[in-house]
């Protein structure tokens, strides 16, 4: 088989690197995959993985869902968001709770979903809450081209959109955890391509695969960063050559950077990082809610005990939390990280929790 070839390369290669390596992938996706591939099980144990900040569910701060809360409470105007949004706890409540208080909420699949909930909602303005990383910010472009084509004036957005690769850059600044070599996202890199990664090998000589999310994928591309790293190299390669490219979907690019330009943004866990998030450009002001609503939220601190933030910067795992599958579980979740399919926390509680206690 496949995989048996190169998990016998991979012990080769950590054969003549002669130490253990620390393998940060980081998206939710391939967390995910590499449980359910039983990828730990393949590998060897001087291989330890660990989760990035990667699921935008998790990364989205307490004041932002405050913020889009508060906006759903407001007379005349509708919130429409993704469902997996619903559930993230704010600093007092999650759009779920608020919505069973009377909070006028939807979910939608799609934001071309909610505008058409703003072609028919007579009278009421329609709030998109956008959250997600440049996979789906360009089809929130779209839709804002849509709106201006028909003519939609009570379509507005509340954008808490976040990039990558200033993500990443402020990871290995931080020096909180080392890290020898990324996994890189594939869905992510379908868009923006390898080239936004360079900065990651040319500046800071670490080796890293966008790989895809099949478990011959994964182990394709771990063995390519241990390849890397065995001959001294550091370089941004392509795994998931099938899907991405080194240049990305540049119309899609074109589209989105047209309605939208970079801007700092709050990480839940990381911080304010410079450039990682994305706002609607001047002469798109009119759909931004900030424009429309003047809502003041204060800055909350995270729930008292909940790793959930070093989690995400992979200083620690979520085995390490005392909360973690006690007080906290996908039913009653205390920190974001448990609550999206794609939360390093659910990942774990779902296919290693439940497995260990049958």
């Amino acid at each position: 088989m496949l995989t048996d070839k190169i998990s016998y390369n991979i012990k080769k290669l950590l054969d003549i690197i002669g130490r253990p390596v620390n393998l940060m992938e980081v998206c939710g996706t391939h967390t995910v995959a590499i449980f359910r591939h039983g990828i730990r099980n393949i590998i060897p144990e001087e291989i330890n993985l660990l989760s990035g900040p990667g699921c935008p569910v998790c990364v989205t701060p307490l004041k932002d869902v405050d913020t889009a809360i508060a906006i759903s409470q407001l007379d005349g105007v509708v919130l429409s968001t993704f469902g997996d949004m619903m559930r993230v706890p704010g600093s007092k409540q999650s759009l779920y709770h608020a919505q069973a208080e009377g909070a006028q909420i939807r979910v939608v699949y799609s934001p071309m979903d909610a505008l058409k909930l703003a072609s028919k909602e007579n009278g009421k303005t329609v709030v998109f809450f956008a959250t997600g990383f440049e996979t789906t910010s360009p089809s929130i472009a779209a839709t804002i081209f849509e709106a201006e084509r028909l003519g939609i004036k009570k379509f507005f957005l509340y954008s808490a959109h976040k990039l990558i690769p200033p993500a990443l850059q402020a990871l290995v600044c931080s020096h909180d955890v080392k890290v020898d070599g990324f996994i890189l996202p594939g869905h992510v890199s379908t868009i923006i391509g390898s080239r936004p990664y360079g900065f990651i090998a040319s500046d800071y000589r670490i080796p890293s695969v966008i790989t895809g999310f099949e478990a011959t994928d994964i182990l394709q591309g771990i063995m390519m960063i241990l390849n890397q790293i065995a001959a001294n190299k550091a370089e941004v390669e392509i795994q998931y050559k099938r899907v991405v490219r080194e240049e990305g979907n540049q119309r899609a690019l074109s589209l989105l950077y047209e309605y939208f330009e970079p801007c700092d943004s709050h990480w839940r866990g990381l911080g304010v990082i410079p450039r990682s998030g994305l706002t609607l450009k001047e002469h798109m002001k009119h759909r931004d809610t900030r424009t429309l609503y003047e809502i003041d939220i204060p800055n909350t601190q995270e729930p008292k005990s909940c790793l959930c933030g070093q989690v995400l910067r992979g200083i620690k795992k979520p085995t390490d939390c005392v909360l973690f599958g006690k007080k906290c579980t996908p039913e009653h979740p205390v920190g974001a990280c448990m609550v999206s399919t794609e939360g390093s926390c659910a990942a774990y509680y779902k296919y290693s929790l439940r497995t260990d206690h049958g």
